[in-house]
């Protein structure tokens, strides 16, 4: 049997496993809290199937019962209000249910504890990504990505689904390490992937596609995760979304069997058409390179500095833009179901837009070295202004399309940095480089969090994002010189 078009049905299986990676990393900030609605009734009616409040006066609280039956009788001053009071808004959410919030505190006290403890537990999450990208890389290249992207799914969906049994701060966090320990692999993977699957003017464009992906894992996870919140709870909302990734190693397995050189189901025509398109094919016995003589190179620190600078922008969205809506604009839980999405649809667009643009001057004749440049710095010029722009604004609507700029010129920037390890390197290397890439970019995270700790101003928090890019394009012209094979 022979499949036509194989190395897409590979990179295929690759965007979907993506999408369900970023539905696993956004259950907990979906759900860390969120505004519930409740309608206020005189009595409670059990048999109606929708929010509910009671105002008890004798005690000075509020009687709140969830269309699911679950009940939380909360105080008074606690509670705000919509509609001239005919609508219960009650804050809610895992931080409040496993205690890590106090639920007495005033809003203000709460908003900083809300805001630290998810940034301490990012934190942690963010130590195991980084030590797996490091490690991750160099596992994809020794077992390959068969065999690579396997061990990181068990993993990764395991933890998610085992967060249902989280009882504190403590197992909350250590489950969410576990995950990190997992989802770190997939990115150099796919690296290493696209680099054996694509001849080299398609590589971009196939790293563009799997940070489509990414983006459209974040376009979904808001409304997924929220309506099954909604539905089912927290709890049955992690083991749905861990188990997703299982299933998906089924076709996995089947359809990824080997490599292009050795695949029984790809056409003559195709498998010609990738290896005499890749210029480390010709390198004949080649050796992975070590960390140490990676590190030794001038080039290969624009990977590791450029990623250093530019992840924590995509980071920090990712963490902390459901609380940003939350706090700064009031949205319920339905209204940030249904806004939080929108930042992702430009992230998809850059992505492609990214990895399509660089190939496409390519095939017109540039070098690689021009046509990476160019399209980083045009990401870089769309990210600024927006970003400005966006914490300017006095709406969510507005926001969240000036954001949709932001993350759209931060994926076509970061589509052509990813592909820079497969441009310096052969196969045997490419892994390693993009998990030392992936390690600074954790490192670059961590920092930035600890740092969002001491902003109050969600506005200017966001806004000195935007100082990074040109540290990013700085640190890469400085250090990769030509971009071409390193020899």
């Amino acid at each position: 049997m022979k499949v036509k078009g194989l190395r897409w049905w590979i990179i295929g299986l690759i965007m979907l496993i993506t999408i369900i990676n970023y539905l696993d990393r956004g259950t907990l900030n979906y759900m860390w809290v969120a505004n519930i609605e409740y309608n206020l009734v005189d009595n409670i009616d059990t048999d109606q199937k929708e929010n509910q409040a009671q105002f008890l006066a004798a005690d000075n609280t509020y009687r709140l019962v969830s269309k699911r039956g679950e009940e939380i009788i909360q105080k008074a001053d606690l509670i705000s209000f919509k509609k001239d009071g005919a609508i219960v808004v009650n804050r809610q959410g895992i931080a409040y249910e496993l205690g890590i919030v106090d639920k007495n505190a005033t809003a203000e006290e709460a908003s900083k504890q809300a805001k630290d403890q998810l940034g301490i537990i990012t934190i942690f999450f963010m130590i195991a990504y980084g030590f797996s990208q490091l490690f991750s890389g160099k596992l994809y290249d020794k077992i390959g990505t068969r065999k690579g992207f396997l061990v990181s799914v068990l993993l990764w969906g395991t933890a998610d689904a085992l967060t249902a049994l989280a009882r504190g701060k403590i197992s909350l966090t250590a489950f969410r390490m576990m995950l990190g320990l997992g989802e770190a692999g997939p990115w150099p993977g796919a690296t290493k992937s696209n680099a054996e699957w694509f001849p080299q003017k398609e590589r971009a464009f196939a790293q563009g596609l799997f940070g489509a992906a990414a983006s459209i894992g974040s376009i979904l996870a808001p409304i997924i995760i929220l309506m099954l919140y909604m539905s089912i709870g927290w709890k049955l909302t992690f083991v749905v979304v861990g188990g997703l990734g299982i299933l998906w190693l089924v076709p996995w397995l089947i359809i990824n069997k080997k490599g292009p050189k050795e695949h029984p189901w790809i056409s003559e025509e195709e498998r010609e058409y990738i290896l005499s398109n890749q210029p480390e094919s010709k390198v004949i016995n080649e050796v992975g390179k070590t960390w140490g003589q990676l590190l030794s190179d001038k080039k290969n620190y624009s990977v590791i500095l450029g990623r250093f600078f530019l992840d924590p922008i995509w980071w920090m969205f990712v963490t902390f833009l459901p609380m940003y809506l939350v706090e700064e604009f009031g949205l319920n839980i339905k209204e940030l179901a249904f806004s939080a999405w929108v930042p992702y649809v430009g992230a998809m667009v850059g992505s492609v837009a990214g990895g399509w643009y660089s190939g496409f001057l390519i095939r017109k004749g540039a070098t690689v070295d021009k046509a990476r440049k160019q399209a980083m710095i045009l990401g870089g010029v769309i990210i600024i202004p927006s970003i400005i722009a966006a914490v300017l604004v006095p709406n969510a609507p507005l926001a969240v399309i000036l954001m949709a700029f932001v993350l759209g010129g931060f994926q076509f920037t970061m589509t052509n940095i990813q592909t820079l390890p497969s441009d310096l390197h052969g196969g045997k290397s490419v892994g390693s480089l993009a998990g030392l890439g992936g390690a600074a970019a954790v490192l670059g995270t961590i920092l930035a969090i600890s740092f969002a700790g001491q902003i109050s101003s969600w506005p200017l928090l966001f806004g000195l994002l935007g100082a990074l890019v040109p540290l990013s394009l700085i640190s890469i012209f400085l250090t990769v010189g030509k971009i071409e094979q390193i020899k």
